[in-house]
């Protein structure tokens, strides 16, 4: 998947890009490693394929194409098999593809009809293709996706069916114990105070730590405390990579004195307790000066459990919806629509920045939402025929139904309000975030879960009210996204995104971090490249959404419900004439 860089000063963690680095054990954090995304396998079958074969029928191949985000430029992703004879093709070979619910990943899928054995396409009959996201195929029910095969002016094509399976790999855990006998003293006055560092092995031969035990004090037997680590953080899924294990003695001053080292891989620790999970710890640099060095200890696997976790996806496999509300400051202190200096100035040649944050956020978000109808709403304007003042309008004008079709139905209500309405002031978001968790308190079951975006330009006149809302509201399934345009000084924002202090209101504490706040100007691309600048800021804004997500879901203690059956293609029976 394309990698993309964090912009400057966002103090959020996320994935490292890049290649790894190699790891040090004293500036470790669990939070900072990189764990690589969810894998989803994808299932393509087609009915109906054109037949470009005068004889017999077709015999088609699959290939799959995903788009670079900055340059658009197609790039081959993969090839099916070729089936023979065939207008209704099942194809075997599987498409794995990382996943990432905060990037939207463009996919292209190409059907020919094969007529020799050359690889390149060109020399094969096209048959047509269909775009779509994979966050669509995920967020289709059941997961599974149909659409029409197109290409050819005048000819039915056909359709494609794909269907998106979590590898389970991905979401399995594993619960560890280790313990170790006759370590090396490495201390003058007393024995070792030894701790364990585990590291996966990249492709580039380096290797990324991904846990650190606790230090136990004083001993050359040491029993460290059980851990749980996903199977994506110990070795990305990959049960023969290898997993290297450092044993080191803890010092104060940070210079912890290297022990040994040992080997192993997922595949061998799951053999559980028993002679093949008892390791040597060794020492090269003594191994290379003593000839009668044997080792400088062993450390034993005590005990191994598989824990299989409920993801994101299977939530959204199971059925439930995210309902997305958008909501816009429609203050003064945005400047005149009507003057270039405005946040809100209506360039018939490019979004401005609310145009560009809502596109951003929303053609992401809206693949998880079936109906595609979204509630937009402003607040801090003036509306006609009277003049009164309103902190929750819709922007369609129809109070009673303020939904509006898809993004870009969004955006033309936005741009319609910008003609009507006169903006004004206070700066309130308390009534946007009660509106929002109105819905989200009367659907508690987990079929639903509501995301608001609010875009301002962070000038807030009723924190006390917010704090408070925010607080009522991480009780609810609801999370809160915040982008601050204009040149403002957003430390209020900062105050709400709680991922420093939790926020609190009137002495209670938000139960859960629900609101994730960026500054626009963080991803204003000085190189004029709109599009791989609004990949960043929505990436960044959408990677807290799934776990937000299941921490609702864990703390309501709601499963997800079983997805509906697979689909099973119809059996083509041959009507033979008599």
């Amino acid at each position: 998947m394309f990698a993309l860089e964090k912009p400057a000063g966002q103090p959020k963690p996320g994935r490292s890009g890049g290649l790894p680095k190699m790891a040090s054990v004293g500036d470790f954090s669990v939070l900072s490693s990189s764990i690589p995304a969810t894998k989803v396998e994808l299932s393509v079958s087609c009915r109906n394929l054109l037949d470009r074969d005068t004889f017999s029928k077709s015999d088609p191949i699959c290939v799959l194409y995903t788009q670079a985000i900055g340059n658009k430029e197609w790039r081959e992703f993969g090839r099916t098999e070729v089936i023979d004879n065939t207008l209704n093709p099942d194809f075997v070979r599987k498409f794995i593809m990382d996943y990432f619910f905060e990037e939207r990943e463009n996919l292209r899928f190409d059907f020919y009809d094969v007529d020799s054995k050359s690889p390149n396409l060109s020399k094969h009959d096209f048959l047509g293709q269909m775009f779509c996201t994979l966050g669509e195929i995920v967020g289709s029910q059941g997961s599974r996706l149909e659409k029409s095969i197109v290409g050819i002016p005048g000819k039915k094509c056909g359709t494609v069916i794909v269907t998106a399976e979590e590898l389970g790999c991905c979401r399995d855990s594993v619960l560890m114990q280790f313990c170790a006998n006759k370590l090396d003293k490495k201390d003058f006055f007393g024995k070792s105070d030894p701790f364990l560092v585990f590291l996966r092995s990249n492709e580039d031969g380096s290797f990324t730590i991904c846990h650190k035990t606790e230090v136990v004090k004083n001993t050359l037997n040491p029993v460290w405390q059980a851990f749980k680590i996903s199977v994506r953080a110990l070795c990305n899924g990959d049960y023969d990579r290898t997993i290297k294990v450092e044993v080191y003695d803890w010092d104060r001053d940070g210079s912890h004195d290297f022990i040994g080292e040992f080997t192993t891989s997922y595949r061998e620790l799951s053999r559980g307790q028993s002679q093949f999970n008892v390791y040597e710890v060794i020492n090269p640099k003594k191994k290379g000066k003593k000839k009668k060095y044997v080792n400088s200890g062993t450390v034993t696997l005590l005990s191994f459990l598989i824990e299989t976790e409920v993801s994101f996806l299977d939530y959204i496999k199971g059925g439930t919806q995210i309902n997305f509300t958008v909501a816009i400051d429609f203050t003064a202190s945005n400047g005149n629509p009507s003057q270039p200096t405005s946040l809100h100035y209506m360039n018939p040649y490019q979004l401005n920045a609310y145009g560009m944050a809502l596109k951003a956020v929303g053609e992401i978000i809206q693949d998880y939402d079936s109906d595609k109808m979204f509630p937009a709403l402003g607040f801090g304007a003036r509306l006609p025929p009277d003049g009164r003042v309103s902190h929750e309008f819709a922007l369609n004008g129809n109070p009673q139904n303020p939904y509006c079709h898809g993004i870009d139905g969004v955006m033309e209500a936005y741009y319609r309000s910008l003609k009507s309405v006169q903006l004004y002031g206070p700066t309130n978001f308390a009534p946007v975030i009660n509106h929002v968790a109105r819905y989200a308190a009367s659907v508690k079951d987990g079929s639903q879960y509501f995301v608001l975006l609010i875009v301002t330009d962070g000038v807030i006149s009723d924190m006390a009210q917010t704090k408070e809302s925010i607080v009522n509201a991480s009780k609810l399934p609801m999370s809160i996204i915040i982008v601050g345009v204009g040149p403002a000084e957003f430390d209020a924002m900062e105050e709400l995104d709680g991922d420093v202090v939790r926020i609190s209101s009137r002495g209670k504490f938000a139960e859960r971090d629900i609101v994730q706040f960026v500054p626009f100007r963080d991803y204003i691309d000085r190189s004029g490249n709109h599009v791989l600048s609004m990949a960043r800021l929505a990436k960044d804004v959408l990677a807290e959404i799934p776990e937000q997500f299941l921490s609702y879901m864990r703390v309501r203690g709601i499963k997800p419900l079983p997805a509906p059956p697979p689909y099973t293609p119809p059996i083509h029976v041959l009507q033979t004439q008599i």
